[in-house]
């Protein structure tokens, strides 16, 4: 990968890091799915009036959009609201990378080989590290919430993969599109025209900044570069930089929210990291570790 390629690479993942601690920011102004329906209705309108829809049956698109951003970003955004700490959720939810791989397993008879597995079994024992430790910053309604989140995340991996080869911006953007109503409709349910009249009247600019922030560098910007870079080079060598989701994730809630980094939240923080290096580069390291013997 050029440098100056890999330098955007890392730029975007560093945005999807700090896209936690925005979050947090904006939960203190609005509530969850009000945040939610906004998000998607700024990273929908106006691009849907220049971006043609992808090439996919609606059906597909609705499925996509309905899961991979309603459910999941209902979840995540609710998670967070319910209590669990930006770095905390950014770890969580890296969960989706296994649960991906067990749905494709009893979905669609994919086999995991022996590395996903023990990948998998590290990193939910740094899930069960946190669980260990409710309270504080994490509550198990939290937990739970970003738990399903990743569930929400893994379903919508496996509708993407059924789609095939699609322009990912242009699927972005129009499954963006079917958030915001049932979005609006249950945040009217569930958090109350009073309590949405109140939020808007009193969103202050950093309600706006990170709703800005969730629109354009997160879902447009991020997706846009993320996808060229994988049309330019093999999801092999794209796809593992997404390792360093949580790092970023981690480092800047303890930056800009002050967030406490006990050892239990390092130990968790390495037993999910771990589970995702063996499960990203285990059965490549083993083979190149026969071929030298051999």
């Amino acid at each position: 990968m050029k440098p100056s390629h890999l330098l955007a690479a890392i730029g975007v993942v560093a945005i999807w890091g700090g896209n936690f601690v925005v979050i947090k920011l904006g939960l203190d102004e609005l509530p969850p799915l009000l945040l939610c329906a906004l998000r998607f209705l700024f990273a929908a309108v106006p691009a849907v009036f220049f971006v043609k829809r992808p090439d996919v049956p609606l059906r597909s698109v609705l499925a996509y959009g309905l899961v991979m951003f309603g459910l999941q970003f209902a979840f995540l955004f609710g998670g967070m609201a319910f209590g669990i700490s930006a770095g905390l959720a950014s770890l969580a939810l890296q969960l989706q990378s296994f649960l991906t791989i067990a749905l494709a397993a009893w979905l669609l008879g994919d086999r995991p080989s022996g590395f996903q597995v023990g990948g998998a079994l590290l990193a939910l024992s740094g899930i069960g590290v946190v669980a260990a430790n409710l309270g504080g910053d994490v509550s198990a309604q939290g937990l739970a919430a970003v738990i399903l989140a990743a569930l929400a995340w893994a379903c919508g991996n496996l509708i993407a993969k059924r789609l095939g080869k699609v322009n990912m911006f242009a699927l972005v953007v129009w499954a963006s599109l079917v958030v915001p109503l049932p979005m609006f409709g249950l945040s009217l349910l569930l958090e109350g025209p009073a309590r949405i009249a109140g939020s808007v009247a009193g969103m202050g600019w950093s309600a706006v900044a990170s709703i800005a922030y969730l629109v354009y560098p997160t879902t447009l910007l991020g997706f846009a570069v993320w996808n060229r870079l994988l049309n330019l080079y093999p999801v092999a060598s794209v796809a593992p930089l997404t390792l360093l989701v949580p790092v970023f994730g981690m480092a800047s809630s303890v930056m800009v929210l002050q967030e406490n980094l006990q050892t239990w939240k390092v130990a968790a923080f390495l037993f999910v990291i771990l589970g995702l290096c063996v499960n990203q580069f285990g059965t490549r390291l083993y083979a190149g570790i026969r071929g030298a013997r051999i």
